[in-house]
């Protein structure tokens, strides 16, 4: 069998800047980053693509509280929210990578599976939300909301913005695993875990029910790839590599790097928490698991990053 990457698309990598928010700036993005998936099964690979949905997430979130406040229409749940991310990023990334292996002459087809990820009710982080959705806000803007809306919470991200926080619990296992196992073996691109999975749990009755959260897709990504014995988990973000002092005077880009090393980047506080770090933890948590290599880089750089020419690369030892 061919080797097997699960790539993990960001969701605000889909969105360049506050000008090119729409679904058709989307696509674009998704098109250009189709070319780079491609290039990746051109060079022998079985792909599985997973995407975030922070930003997406959070703009459909806003739109039913605006619709249910001006015209009294009903509230969409945050579940729900999930699973209309992954229906619409996931058919944008079909379509745009059967565009992309037609134009190419690869007999390739890509699918979507619209997945489930269960959780641990009791998880922490019902209590502390902590995953960033939506747009960015300055902090005058973020305190006005809250005082609108006493239940939201809103956090720095990574010195970018204030946004709106959601619970994030842990992935602890995909639903539909078997059914993506089964399309890899047909010989399809399988899109699965957007978003990190619809999150659910099942109750005392054993009937499995949806869970107002944003699971990590990150998190969700790197258990696939676990439960896959995947060759490589590779994480596509804004950059092109893993900075030591981000965006400061003495900044160093990280090439290769054992997870001892990325253990104490961690704790000396390198990367930050909503931005970098899950993406870290993500990669650790693969390898601890089995996997032998993870890379973290920029879509356009997949390509070079596989061959071991960009991208930062985290090995178990």
């Amino acid at each position: 069998m061919k080797k097997l990457a699960i790539v993990a698309i960001g969701g605000n990598s889909l969105i360049r800047d506050s000008k090119h928010q729409t679904v058709q700036d989307q696509y674009g993005a998704i098109c250009e980053t189709a070319s780079h998936i491609a290039d990746l099964i051109a060079q022998g690979y079985e792909v599985i693509v997973s995407h975030g949905n922070g930003p997406q997430v959070g703009f459909i979130l806003r739109r039913s509280e605006i619709a249910a406040e001006v015209a009294k229409m009903h509230d969409v749940p945050l579940v729900s929210c999930d699973a209309d991310t992954q229906g619409a990023i996931g058919y944008q990334i079909q379509q745009a990578l059967d565009n992309e292996f037609k134009k190419r002459k690869l007999n390739k087809s890509a699918i979507t599976i619209v997945t489930q990820v269960s959780v641990d009710r009791n998880d922490q982080a019902f209590q502390k939300p902590s995953k960033p959705i939506g747009s960015f806000y300055s902090e005058k803007q973020a305190k006005e909301m809250m005082k609108n809306n006493p239940d939201w919470t809103f956090a720095n991200d990574a010195g970018r913005g204030y946004r709106r926080v959601v619970a994030s619990p842990k992935p602890v296992e995909i639903i539909e695993l078997e059914a993506i196992k089964t399309l890899i073996s047909a010989g399809f691109c399988v899109i699965a875990v957007g978003g990190g999975g619809i999150p659910v749990f099942e109750n005392s009755d054993g009937i499995m029910e949806g869970v107002d959260a944003v699971i990590d897709k990150d998190f969700a990504s790197s258990l696939l790839a676990s439960n896959l014995r995947a060759a490589v988990l590779i994480i596509s973000t804004g950059v092109e590599n893993v900075f030591l002092n981000y965006g400061e005077p003495d900044q160093k880009t990280l090439d290769k790097i054992t997870v001892e090393d990325a253990k104490r980047y961690m704790a000396e506080g390198h990367f930050a928490s909503g931005s970098m770090l899950p993406k870290i933890q993500a990669a650790i948590k693969f390898l601890e698991n089995g996997g032998t290599e993870a890379i973290i880089t920029s879509p356009e750089s997949l390509g070079k990053a596989v061959k071991g020419e960009s991208g930062t690369h985290i090995f178990s030892g």
